[in-house]
């Protein structure tokens, strides 16, 4: 059963897909979008493509485990994805995904992936990180 994570920016958004067996999570791909609901459609456009059994939205809560802006906005994108998605029955998760942007840029400094390449790979590896830690509970 492949699961597809979201890790939900405001122009790239970057997507990780599992294997198979649901054990191994890889990048995919970012999907660079302004408009809102044009980024559901697309993301939901993917999760058909690759055939994704389950869609995890990073759901970013503060640290004290209180509800920003940002997390409300997760929330408003996965009921749209939900909506979206409701015909091939694929359940749609809000993950918490706190402190997962700061791991992808430790891991990016530990790598020395620098300047114009780490702006096109840090929103996939944020996705990995997220989709990883979701298969691993």
């Amino acid at each position: 059963m492949r699961v597809m994570a979201v890790d939900l920016g405001d122009v790239r958004t970057g997507i990780a897909l599992s294997d198979e067996t649901g054990f191994l999570a890889s990048p995919l791909c970012v999907i660079e979008e302004r408009h809102f609901k044009a980024r559901v459609k697309k993301v939901c456009a993917k999760a058909r493509e690759t055939g994704a059994a389950e869609v995890v939205i990073g759901y970013p809560k503060n640290m004290d485990g209180s509800i920003g802006a940002r997390a409300e906005k997760a929330a408003e994108f996965a009921e749209l994805a939900r909506a979206e998605l409701a015909e091939l029955k694929i359940p749609v998760i809000l993950w918490d995904e706190r402190n997962t942007t700061i791991s992808a840029a430790n891991y990016l400094n530990t790598t020395n992936t620098r300047g114009k390449k780490r702006k096109e790979v840090i929103d996939k590896v944020a996705a990995v990180i997220i989709l990883q830690s979701y298969l691993d509970k």
